[in-house]
């Protein structure tokens, strides 16, 4: 019986790689523009392959080709979630480019998958910003276990598009982050805040904490990239 489930297994395997293939790179498409009419998988993989360049970087934002038994590092295969395990300085950040469709050598916006704790289980995202490397161009967030209609709606759209157009960078350049306020409706919203969710305050401080703790991260290889273009050092 063992047998019989070990083969079942191993025959499942492609085309549960796939599908994680098609979810990844799903939502890092989902966080920069709307995919919603797209509903090929193929033509989406297709549309990734067009607009995406990606890279893979360490905690001092050096391009990293290679893991220590001399693999090849691909960032689409890199799990957030396995790397939040160790040490920020220890773990491998990918980098997804959205290029430009008329100069493809142009960055339109820069993609950066996060994860952290919910209320109840993880939570995690990808974070698109704009080739300024401060305003948001959209978020795409996704969840283990949150409470159904309260936690779970930072997956909705009406969630997700506050943060559309709010800044990371205050006027000093000092990473301040974006930041979900305590309920809805909040007026006087500066550029750094978005409303949070009723009767979920705890999900959007897990989202924020997220948020600040992956940016500071990317730090090295942000700082790097406004220092030097889209070109920084492989390690």
């Amino acid at each position: 019986m063992g047998g019989l489930l070990s083969l079942a297994s191993v025959g499942l395997k492609p085309a549960q790689d796939k599908q994680v293939e098609l979810d990844t790179k799903k939502k890092i498409l989902g966080a920069v523009m709307d995919i919603s009419s797209i509903k090929e998988p193929n033509e989406l993989l297709a549309l990734y392959d067009q607009k995406v360049q990606s890279l893979v970087v360490n905690y001092n934002g050096d391009v990293v080709t290679q893991d220590a038994k001399g693999n090849p590092v691909v960032a689409e295969k890199v799990s957030i979630q396995k790397n939040y395990r160790f040490a920020a300085e220890d773990r491998l950040y990918p980098v997804f480019k959205f290029m430009n469709d008329q100069d493809p050598s142009k960055v339109e916006a820069y993609i950066f998958p996060m994860f952290g704790s919910g209320l109840w289980d993880w939570i995690s995202g990808y974070l698109a910003v704009g080739s300024d490397l401060n305003t948001i161009r959209g978020v795409a967030f996704d969840h283990k276990q949150e409470t159904p209609g309260l936690g779970a709606r930072i997956t909705s759209d009406v969630v997700q598009k506050r943060f559309e157009g709010k800044e990371l960078y205050n006027d000093n350049d000092e990473l301040v982050s974006v930041k979900m306020v305590k309920g809805e409706g909040n007026p006087n919203l500066t550029a750094h805040e978005v409303d949070g969710m009723s009767g979920a305050t705890l999900t959007g401080k897990g989202v924020n904490e997220m948020m600040v703790n992956y940016l500071t991260c990317y730090q090295g290889y942000i700082k790097k990239v406004k220092a030097n273009g889209s070109s920084v050092a492989v390690n």
